[in-house]
This record gives structure tokens, C-alpha cells and sequence, in this order.
């Protein structure tokens, strides 16, 4: 499809042209090429494959194999990857001057990301991933003996075994739900209002969850716990940068996520947002003194760790910026129904995600083949990279594109789905 954009590079001649065409990694660049978008919708844009090649070249990948495990980490843009060397290269030639200087400057990406994810800089604090995030939360919250929490069992494994740990050590009781696979936003706000008790210290569950891409209803639920006194922690994981939301308006207690996942940053990023009233009542993970009680930087306190990989979060989210979120989900959310609507017709694909607000992340399986067997074969035949989902009521693949995915790495795998389907598993010798 010719894009409004291509007529107006066309129009504005071959010098015009070469202002807008994405000719290096720069950010600028980027950004050039998104101003020539104009007005048009994000949805329209979704469909622009001129824009997305564009931006596909400020990558530097291995396109001899196709990756559709963005859930796990993503990689960077080369400009974004450029300025984490160069600060690890800053750093090492004085580390303790060095070091500290690129720490002092880690201010500017708090406010920048805060503003960007919609808190105070005051409320966010700067982290590893996720992970790290949630157990600060989860560990630092005073609970007694026989105090409940409530989740769900389709929650990332490291956040359950954290409560099962804490279970063990606090004598609380954890209550994991369960939940259908696609559901909606009704049903898990009534299946998790259905299992609190006048016991229930804290809700605990996921914006969008790492298995299905399922999406929860975050400020009704917060709401709803806050208005029963109960604290309410977020898994954003897989949310952040993402789809838009702000986090003002989830209204919850903390929330967790990785910048390393759609935000592109370097592996080992993330950030811990508390809401304002809660940090002094929060333990950090490491002990800081009374002075600190107050502080949101508390919880960044791991002894002595590498400052690249913060201080490349600015480019990080400065190259997102230069797209938009908007773009970004809209894009997502494309490449995901080229593959799902094209698959869906066939009685024997059983897609786990509801598609009606699928954005990157989905879950998709054959009947009767194991989803570890079809894991094996995206890899063995087509050099696809997926990753099995193992549940006792579902399992399949899970298929995470991102926005340097082009649309003939969706039709291969498409392809490679149909050939599983026709001609079935190949036989072992």
C-alpha cells in the first residue's frame, strides 16, 4: 500500500526525500520519520510497511533466525546499544570517579521516565527488572501471621514463589484463583472481588500476564481493594511501554515492571513505582538508615553495581518517544492479528488470547500436539524462536513479535504453523 507519507517524500523531491528516510540509528532520525507521518491515525500507520522498515534499520539483528520471544527481553536499537557502551567504556577508565559522576546524572532519566509513565519522580525508583521491583514490595509490606493475600495462579512463577516464601516465614495464607483463558476484564474483577475475605491484606496480580497477554481491569480492581483497605501490588512487566497508561491513573499502591522488555532498554532494567504514602512503610530489599524512611531512592541500594545500564535509559526512551506509544501498540497489535486471523479459521488452532485486545503478546496451540513439540519444531525447521506455555487447563506457544519484526518473519511463521497443521510433527528416527 502507498503511503501518504511516500507521496509526500515523492512530492517534496529526491533532497526532500532524504531528510525523511531513516539512513542511520539516530534518534533524530527516528523522530523525522515520525513527523512525516503527520496526522494520520496510529492504525493507519500500523499498515505503513515504508515507515516500519524505516524503523527496522535502527537495528542491528541476526536475520538469520527469526525471534518472536520479545516477551523475554528485547533487543536494543544500535543507538540505544552504542550509548551503553559507550557509558560501560566512560565508567572503566576511573570506575570510582568514573562511575560515580554517571550515577549522579541517573536523576535525569527518574524524572524523565516518571514524567513519560505518568508519576512523581519522588514515587519511582530505578531497578534490575521486575522481579526485583515486586519482591521489594512483597517482602517490604508488613503482614502478620494469618493475614491473606490474594493472586492468582496464572501470576509470574518468581512472584508466587516469593509469597509461597513468605508464606513459610510469616505464617500468612496465600490464595491463588484461577481464571479462564481468554476471558474479560468482568470476570476477573469478579473473580478476584469473589475471593477476598475480610482476612485479605493484599491483591496481587498482572496488568497484562507474560502467558496469555491477558489484560486486567487495574484501576477498578484498585479501587475496589482501596476502598476495603486492602494494598494492591501490579505486575507490569510485559506492560510498560507496552500500550498507553499512565500510571496515575491505575491508582494502585506499586507496580512493577522491565524496561528491557518493550521499552528496548538494556537487559537489567526496570523501575519500582509506590505510591507516595506507602514508600515510608515499605522495607527496602537492603537495609538504609532511618533518615532515608522517606526516600523513594531507598530502594535502589544494592551495593556497588554498573551505571551504564541506567544511564542508557534516557536513549532508550527517547527512541520510543520518537515513535509513540500509540504507534508502537497500534503496530503490535497488527503484526499479532496478521498471524492469529489468518490461523484462527482452522478447528484444531486454539488461540488462548482474546484477540479484541491482544496488543504483542499471545498464546496460540495445536490440538493434541504438546506445546513443547511445537516449540521444538519452530526452531528445528524454521529457525523460529518461541516459548512453550505449559498449564494444566491450556498450553501452546507464545508468539511475541516487536516493531523490527517485518511482515515476512509473521508469514513465515504462519507458514511454519500451516505446514504443522497439514503435514504434522516429522517423524524420529
Amino acid at each position: 500500500m502507498k503511503s501518504n507519507r511516500r507521496a509526500f517524500l515523492r512530492a517534496a523531491g529526491a533532497a526532500g526525500a532524504a531528510a525523511f528516510i531513516v539512513k542511520d540509528s539516530s534518534i533524530e532520525a527516528v523522530a523525522q520519520a515520525s513527523r512525516a507521518l503527520g496526522t494520520r491515525s496510529p492504525d493507519d500507520v500500523a499498515a505503513d510497511e515504508g515507515y516500519w522498515r524505516d524503523i527496522q534499520n535502527a537495528f542491528t539483528l541476526d536475520r538469520s533466525l527469526i525471534n518472536l520471544n520479545n516477551g523475554n527481553s528485547c533487543p536494543s536499537p544500535t543507538v540505544v546499544h552504542d550509548a551503553y557502551k559507550r557509558y560501560l567504556d566512560y565508567s572503566n577508565q576511573a570506575p570510582v570517579y568514573h562511575r560515580g559522576l554517571i550515577e549522579r546524572n541517573i536523576e535525569v532519566a527518574r524524572r524523565r521516565l516518571a514524567d513519560f509513565f505518568g508519576c512523581d519522580a519522588e514515587e519511582m525508583a530505578i531497578t534490575r527488572n521486575s522481579s526485583e521491583s515486586l519482591q521489594i514490595a512483597q517482602n517490604g509490606i508488613d503482614l502478620e501471621p494469618g493475614d491473606e493475600v490474594v493472586t492468582t495462579e496464572q501470576d509470574y512463577g518468581r512472584m508466587l514463589t516469593t509469597w509461597d516464601q513468605r508464606a513459610r516465614r510469616n505464617k500468612i495464607t496465600i490464595k491463588k484463583v484461577n481464571f479462564p483463558v481468554p476471558t474479560t476484564g468482568e470476570n476477573l474483577y469478579g473473580i478476584l472481588e469473589g475471593a477476598i475475605t475480610p482476612r485479605t491484606k493484599v491483591l496481587h496480580f498482572c496488568h497484562i500476564t507474560n502467558l496469555t497477554g491477558q489484560i486486567f481491569p487495574v484501576q477498578n480492581l484498585a479501587r475496589m481493594a482501596r476502598s476495603r483497605g486492602i494494598i494492591t501490588i501490579v505486575d507490569g512487566a510485559h506492560a510498560a511501554a507496552h500500550f498507553p497508561f499512565k500510571l496515575r491513573d491505575l491508582e494502585m499502591d506499586y507496580y512493577g515492571t522491565s524496561l528491557h522488555k518493550w521499552l528496548l532498554a538494556p537487559t537489567g532494567t526496570g523501575f519500582l513505582y509506590v505510591r507516595k504514602d506507602r514508600i515510608a512503610r515499605t522495607w527496602p530489599m537492603q537495609a538504609a538508615p532511618e533518615r532515608s524512611d522517606n526516600d523513594i531512592r531507598k530502594f535502589e541500594e544494592i551495593g556497588t553495581s554498573p551505571a551504564a545500564t541506567k544511564a542508557a535509559l534516557n536513549e532508550a526512551l527517547a527512541f520510543h518517544q520518537a515513535i509513540g506509544t500509540e504507534r508502537v501498540a497500534a503496530r503490535l497489535r497488527y503484526l499479532t492479528l496478521r498471524w492469529a486471523n489468518r490461523l484462527k479459521a482452522n478447528p484444531r488452532v486454539l488461540i488462548h488470547t482474546g484477540l479484541d485486545q491482544v496488543y504483542g503478546v499471545a498464546c496460540v496451540g495445536i490440538k493434541d500436539i504438546p506445546a513443547a513439540r511445537i516449540n521444538a519444531f519452530m526452531w528445528d525447521k524454521y529457525r523460529i524462536i518461541t516459548t512453550a506455555i505449559n498449564r494444566p487447563e491450556y498450553n501452546g506457544i507464545r508468539v511475541t513479535p516487536n516493531i523490527y519484526t517485518p511482515l515476512e518473519e509473521i508469514d513465515t511463521f504462519v507458514a511454519a504453523m500451516e505446514d504443522l497443521l497439514q503435514n504434522g510433527l516429522p517423524k524420529t528416527a
